[in-house]
C-alpha cells in the first residue's frame, strides 16, 4: 500500500505531466521559447534566430498552429514573437489574432526568421531561440521537456544557465514507478485525490465533438460516423472509440484553436490515453470512480514509459499513448492486474517499431491503429491470452518488456529517426 506521501508525489507528477495544451506541443515549445527571448529583449525583435534538433524540426514541418490557418514553424515563431506569452506556458498562442496573423506574415515576408538545426547535441527535445534589435540581444533555450528553460541570457547577461543538469531536467524522473506500481496508484489511492483526472475527459471529449461539426484534417473521426463506414464498419462501441479518438486528433493537427488535456508533452499521447477509455467507460455504464481509476491508470501508465522512452523518438507516440488506453479498458472490463500485465505485453509484441514521421494531419490514422490494438489486446487479455517470452521481444517480466520497447525506440531507430528527416527535408 502507498503511503500519503507516495501517492502526494505521484500525483504531482500527473499533474507535470498531464496539462492543457493548444495546438502540437513540438512548434508550440518553439513559440514560447521565442515569447520567453522575446520578454528578454524587452521590445519586438527584429530578427530571430532558431536552432532545434532534429526532433523538433521533424514534428513542427506539417502541422497546423491553432488560429493561423497556417502550417509550419515561421508562423508559431513569428506569433510568439509578437504576441506570445511564456507564463501562458503550452497555451503560449491563446491570445492569436486575425490581425497578428497579418502582422506574423509580413514579419515572415521581410525574412526577419532564420531556422536551422543545432549541430552537435544529443537532446532530442531542444530549441534555442536568439533575437536582436536595435542592438539588443537575448537568448532562450529549451531542452528536455517542452516548457523546460534551461538558459536565458539578456544583453550578455546569463540569467539562467542549467544547461549542464538537462539530462535531469525532467522532474518526472524522481518518482520510481513500475506497472505494479501504477496499477497500486490507480486502483487504491483514495478516489476523491484523483478525481482532477476527470478534465482529461471534459477538454479530449470537448474537442472530439468540436472535430464531428467541422472539417479537420483529413476528417477521419467525421468520415467514421458517416452512413456508408456505418454500413462497412458498423455502429459499435469500437468504431465509437476509433471515431472520438481520431476525430479530437484531426482537429488538432488541423491547427483548431481547441485545447486538449496532453501527457509527456503530447497532446495526442493525452487524446489517445483519454477518449478510448472514456468512450468505453459511457458506453457499458461504469461508475464515475471506475472511468476515474481507468483514466488514471491509462495516463499513469503512458508517463511510466515515457520515462525510459524520453519526451521524443523515432517510435510514435500512439504506441505508448494506445498502451496506457488498453490498461484502461481492460480494467474496465473487469480485469485485474494480471490481465493488464498480458494487455501491455500484447500491445509491445503488436505495435512496436511504427515510425514517427512528424506531427501532421494523418497523426489521426496511426491514433486509429493504436486503438484498434489496445481494444484488441484487452480482448485478448481477458480470454487469458497473452504473447509469450518465447516470442520475440516479449518477456515474462512485463517491466522488462517494456524496457525492451523503450529500448528499441530510444536507441535502435535513431538512424531510422535520421533517415525519416533527410527524406521529409529532401522531397522534390
Amino acid at each position: 500500500m502507498l503511503n500519503p506521501q507516495e501517492r502526494a508525489s505521484i500525483i504531482a507528477l500527473i499533474n507535470r505531466e498531464v496539462i492543457p495544451a493548444i495546438g502540437c506541443t513540438e512548434p508550440i515549445a518553439v513559440a514560447l521559447c521565442t515569447a520567453r527571448a522575446a520578454e528578454l529583449l524587452t521590445e519586438r525583435p527584429e530578427e530571430i534566430e532558431v536552432l532545434l534538433s532534429a526532433n523538433i524540426l521533424k514534428n513542427a514541418m506539417g502541422v497546423g498552429i491553432p488560429g493561423t490557418g497556417m502550417i509550419g514553424l515561421p508562423i508559431a515563431v513569428a506569433l510568439g514573437a509578437l504576441i506570445g506569452k511564456s507564463a501562458y506556458q503550452l497555451e503560449v498562442l491563446r491570445d492569436v489574432t486575425p490581425e497578428a496573423v497579418e502582422e506574423g506574415r509580413r514579419f515572415i515576408d521581410e525574412k526577419r526568421i532564420k531556422i536551422a538545426l543545432k549541430e552537435g547535441i544529443e537532446e532530442k527535445l531542444y530549441a534555442e531561440v536568439r533575437v536582436h534589435a536595435a542592438g539588443k540581444r537575448a537568448t532562450a533555450i529549451i531542452a528536455g521537456g517542452h516548457t523546460n528553460f534551461v538558459y536565458e541570457e539578456q544583453q550578455g547577461e546569463v540569467l539562467l544557465d542549467n544547461r549542464t543538469t538537462t539530462a535531469q531536467a525532467d522532474e518526472g524522473d524522481e518518482v520510481e514507478l513500475s506497472l505494479a506500481r501504477v496499477w497500486e496508484f490507480a486502483m487504491e489511492s483514495p478516489v476523491e485525490e484523483l478525481r482532477f483526472i476527470l478534465e482529461t475527459k471534459r477538454l479530449n471529449k470537448a474537442a472530439a465533438e468540436i472535430s464531428f461539426e467541422g472539417n479537420y484534417g483529413h476528417a477521419i473521426g467525421r468520415t467514421m460516423r458517416a452512413a456508408r463506414e456505418q454500413k462497412i464498419m458498423g455502429d459499435s462501441i469500437f468504431t465509437r472509440l476509433l471515431s472520438y479518438t481520431s476525430a479530437a486528433c484531426d482537429a488538432r493537427m488541423a491547427g483548431a484553436k481547441i485545447p486538449v488535456m496532453s501527457n509527456s508533452g503530447s497532446g495526442n499521447q493525452g487524446i489517445a490515453a483519454t477518449l478510448p477509455v472514456v468512450v468505453y467507460a459511457e458506453e457499458i455504464g461504469a461508475t464515475e470512480e471506475q472511468t476515474i481509476r481507468a483514466l488514471a491508470l491509462s495516463h499513469l501508465t503512458v508517463i511510466y514509459i515515457k520515462q525510459s522512452l524520453g519526451r521524443l523518438s523515432a517510435l510514435c507516440g500512439c504506441v505508448v499513448a494506445a498502451t496506457g488506453s488498453s490498461c484502461g479498458i481492460t480494467y474496465l472490463m473487469g480485469g485485474g492486474y494480471a490481465e493488464v500485465v498480458s494487455a501491455v505485453k500484447n500491445m509491445i509484441a503488436n505495435l512496436t517499431g511504427m515510425i514517427c514521421d512528424g506531427a501532421k494531419p494523418s497523426c489521426a490514422m496511426k491514433l486509429m491503429s493504436g486503438v484498434s490494438t489496445a481494444v484488441m489486446s484487452a480482448l485478448m487479455a481477458m480470454d487469458g491470452r497473452c504473447v509469450t517470452s518465447v516470442e520475440g521481444i516479449i518477456d515474462d517480466d512485463v517491466d522488462c518488456s517494456i524496457r525492451n520497447l523503450t529500448r528499441i525506440g530510444r536507441d535502435a531507430m535513431n538512424e531510422t529517426d535520421r533517415i525519416v528527416l533527410d527524406i521529409m527535408t529532401h522531397k522534390s
